[in-house]
């Protein structure tokens, strides 16, 4: 792809995710789309197709990278455990896990457009959206339970499923909210280090996988 192709397709990309995030998939039309990136129709049509092929790539371009970071740490965690002998820690699994979605909101200036996309996908009456971002995180959320039922034993495998999914609705609670927390009393003020969120966040999450169950 020539220079020119990619920049085309590049500001394509940005202009829809600051739509799809300000006014939603559905509100958002592909004419809206051409006049925020400053492209015709015919651009929008030859790199992508159609707006359900628009919306997939816009996704796969953040999740992708963070997945990929995910499992990479995830099979360091669970070659490391074997090697040792010893079962994985799960405060390190979940760490593995939720730590490349910060570097993500660290260093890309479109990372809050993105988490809204997220945070709006979940709640729409429409599929479009939830199955594209479902299909990404599948395989990665099978693994991560694959390795907290080796770690916690003791702990049994609907329960932790359903504590997994507790843990992922914190995080993304957390990360909707870190930038402009909701209830937060007078004498506090929000954190400044997302960081700092994650590392409260963490034993948390860990205490409560970790819970026996009588």
């Amino acid at each position: 792809m020539q220079v020119t192709e990619r920049n085309t397709k590049g500001r394509i990309l940005d202009a829809a995710e600051r739509l799809f995030a300000r006014d939603g998939f559905h509100a958002t039309s592909l004419r809206n789309i051409t006049r925020e990136a400053s492209v015709n129709l015919a651009a929008v049509n030859y790199h992508f197709g159609s707006k359900e092929a628009l919306i997939s790539e816009v996704i796969s371009r953040r999740m992708v990278p963070i997945n990929r970071m995910r499992m990479g740490r995830l099979r360091a965690v669970m070659a490391e455990s074997v090697n040792q002998q010893a079962r994985p820690d799960v405060s390190e699994i979940l760490s593995v896990f939720f730590r490349p979605t910060l570097v993500f909101l660290e260093t890309s200036s479109q990372a809050k457009e993105f988490v809204t996309i997220i945070g709006r996908a979940m709640p729409e009456p429409d599929d479009t959206v939830r199955n594209i971002l479902i299909g990404h995180l599948e395989p990665v959320f099978r693994y991560l339970l694959e390795i907290l039922c080796f770690a916690l034993p003791h702990v049994p495998y609907r329960v932790l499923y359903w504590r997994l999914q507790f843990a992922l609705g914190a995080f993304s609670h957390v990360m909707r909210t870190a930038r402009d927390p909701i209830f937060m009393p007078d004498d506090l003020k929000p954190e400044e280090d997302i960081g700092s969120i994650i590392d409260v966040l963490i034993p948390f999450l860990t205490a409560g996988m970790e819970e026996a169950v009588e």
